[in-house]
C-alpha cells in the first residue's frame, strides 16, 4: 500500500500571467522576483519556449550543480512556485539536438527570449515542508483563507 496520503482540497479556479524575459535575464531571480511581485502562492509553469546560453542544472541523485555555456534551446520548464519556494525541471537541447535535463538552478541565463506563461490556482496555496518519507522539503498544498 502506499504511503500517500489523499485529501479532500477543493477544486480550484485558476487565472494565466504571460511573461517575456530578456537577453541576459538569470531565470530564477526573474521568476521569484514576479511570484512577489504577483503574490502568487501556488502558481506552476504552464508553457515556457526560448533559448538560454548559461544553464545550471543540478541532475538526479547529485548534489553538485553543472554549469553548460553555449547555445541551448529550451524543450521544456515544468515546476510549481510559491511565494517561498520553487522546485523546477528544465529540459534543454544544444545545435545538434542532443537533450539534457534536471533540476533547474541559480544561473540559468537567456538568450534570446523567454517566453513563459505561468498558472496560479486561486483557490490553494503551496508550501513546502520537510518530509520523513523522501528526506526532502516536499510540496505541501492547502486551500486558501
Amino acid at each position: 500500500m502506499s504511503k500517500t496520503a489523499l485529501s479532500s482540497l477543493p477544486a480550484s479556479g485558476a487565472r494565466f500571467y504571460a511573461l517575456r524575459l530578456l537577453p541576459g535575464d538569470e531565470v530564477l531571480s526573474q521568476l521569484r522576483a514576479f511570484i512577489q511581485q504577483h503574490q502568487l502562492s501556488a502558481a506552476w509553469i504552464a508553457g515556457c519556449t526560448g533559448s538560454m546560453t548559461d544553464v545550471a542544472l543540478r541532475y538526479a541523485g547529485r548534489d553538485e550543480t553543472t554549469l553548460l555555456r553555449g547555445t541551448w534551446e529550451v524543450i521544456s520548464l515544468s515546476g510549481t512556485l510559491e511565494l517561498t519556494g520553487e522546485h523546477l525541471h528544465l529540459s534543454i537541447s544544444d545545435p545538434q539536438g542532443a537533450m539534457l535535463g534536471g533540476h533547474m538552478m541559480p544561473g540559468c541565463t537567456v538568450r534570446t527570449t523567454l517566453e513563459i506563461i505561468i498558472g496560479e490556482l486561486t483557490a490553494l496555496t503551496f508550501s513546502r515542508q520537510p518530509c520523513e518519507v523522501s528526506g526532502y522539503e516536499e510540496l505541501v498544498v492547502n486551500p486558501r483563507y
